[in-house]
């Protein structure tokens, strides 16, 4: 079999299996496409091309992903650490024809004529740095959630999008799975009366992180680029790769790690954008290492709308809510509606009896690091290449993104001060505290301010 055989087919195949787990309706269209957008997925002429950064997992995930769509080759893997540009190379072996360049630097991939699209699955501390570099070179950009670090620089986000005309996609994913999507339209039409409260959580056993100690820096990264618009500290051989986001110098917790994936449901879900006020509770409980973000933390949020979210993360006990480890469930005037962690959703009165139920025959691993649902995922990164190519509207632009984040961004703000937090509803800004207003940005390595 020819490389080029193998790639067309290993593509085909992955199509395929994306289509008949999404679940098809008349036609054989999915939901949010046109019958000439579902032929773009089977086969294409024009190639749009990716360059990702930040592929040692999550990244790499998303670098298959995009290879696997017939209209899309990465051209450019993008690593601090060339170990893992090195694996995603060759894991892209049999998807595409193409062999993709290798940068540790991407800011050369950034200056190519060769790149349409910056993938961005980094550290959170470059997210939106990264993102605003792209879109200044002319890039449409894919973004990982969360969309920034702080709310300040989502803000800048929002204003250079407009400003550049570039398309940015963040990674509520969930916003593109067709059961999910029917079930907020459900929703929305009224299936339980009117949704006025709504809870999300997300539940794990992760293990402690230790008590790093100062060690050379390995030789496979370069340490200064990783930490790039962070002001600089000595490397600590319990940061790389996973463990910084349990850091506030680079990490925003378990808050914007996982619940922004619910909290994003949830204001879907009930039609608001800016609380009026939000509170946290919790702690870091469990360990006695390093971690410093809250390992156990509940966030409230108040609308003016009169309804009211809660988000619960419990990193270190994985006991489930609702028979789920991650989920949101809505509260109405006649029932509630759940959406667990898969591409589902189930509908109950005010007796619990269940009186509908909407599944997905292929499984969802929520606690999978890296690509806990790439086959419905890939609908997502759909929705970004037709947005490009033809303007369908985009399920989670960077307007949407940064409410979004910045719900659970004001609940670390909440936790970090130790105190309630009054918020303007017109644009999310904090209200006449001083302490909080402090967390509503971050110092940054000279010469890496975000500039607009």
């Amino acid at each position: 079999m020819t490389m080029k055989t193998k790639s067309s087919r290993s593509r085909r195949r992955f199509l395929r299996n994306t289509v008949a787990g999404a679940g098809l309706l008349a036609g054989g269209v999915l939901p949010g496409f046109s019958a000439s957008s579902y032929r773009r997925i089977l086969g294409a002429n024009e190639k749009i091309r990716a360059s990702v950064m930040g592929v040692n997992s999550r990244g790499f995930a998303l670098s298959q992903n995009f290879a696997y769509q017939e209209d899309c080759d990465v051209v450019h893997v993008c690593d601090v650490d060339h170990r893992a540009s090195a694996k995603c190379i060759k894991g892209l072996e049999g998807i595409q024809d193409l062999k993709p360049k290798a940068y540790g630097d991407f800011r050369k991939s950034l200056e190519s004529s060769e790149v349409d699209v910056l993938v961005v699955a980094t550290p959170d501390h470059w997210h939106a740095p990264a993102a605003l570099l792209a879109m200044q070179a002319g890039k449409h950009v894919y973004l990982e959630k969360p969309c920034s670090h702080n709310p300040q620089e989502g803000e800048i986000l929002v204003k250079a999008a407009l400003k550049y005309k570039k398309s940015v996609q963040m990674g509520n994913q969930r916003r593109s799975w067709p059961n999910v999507m029917e079930g907020i339209a459900e929703l929305k039409n009224g299936i339980i009366g009117r949704p006025y409260f709504g809870k999300g959580w997300y539940t794990n056993n992760r293990e402690s992180i230790g008590t790093g100690k100062l060690a050379p820096i390995p030789d496979w990264l370069d340490w200064e680029l990783w930490q790039g618009p962070a002001p600089r500290k000595p490397y600590q051989d319990n940061v790389v790769h996973y463990n910084w986001h349990w850091f506030w110098h680079w990490g925003t917790g378990e808050a914007l790690n996982n619940g922004t994936h619910m909290i994003d449901l949830l204001r879907w879900g009930l039609g608001v954008d800016f609380p009026v006020k939000v509170s946290s509770n919790g702690g870091k409980y469990h360990f006695k290492d390093d971690w410093e973000t809250p390992d156990t933390q509940v966030i409230n949020l108040d609308f003016k709308e009169g309804s009211s979210m809660s988000w619960e993360g419990r990193s270190c006990n994985g006991r489930h809510i609702e028979g789920s480890s991650v989920g949101v469930i809505f509260y109405g005037e006649t029932g509630a509606l759940m959406i667990p962690s898969g591409n589902e959703y189930r509908v109950y009165d005010l007796k619990n009896k269940l009186v509908k139920e909407k599944k997905d025959s292929r499984p969802v691993d929520p606690r999978d690091l890296a690509n806990p649902a790439g086959h419905l995922d890939a609908l997502h990164i759909r929705n970004f290449f037709n947005h490009i190519s033809k303007g369908e509207k985009l399920k989670s632009d960077i307007d949407s993104g940064h409410k979004s984040t910045l719900l659970v961004q004001l609940g670390n703000i909440a936790q970090r001060v130790g105190h309630s937090l009054e918020i303007n509803p017109e644009n999310g800004h904090i209200l006449g505290d001083a302490g909080a207003q402090k967390f509503w940005s971050r110092e940054y390595e000279k010469g890496w301010e975000m500039k607009l």
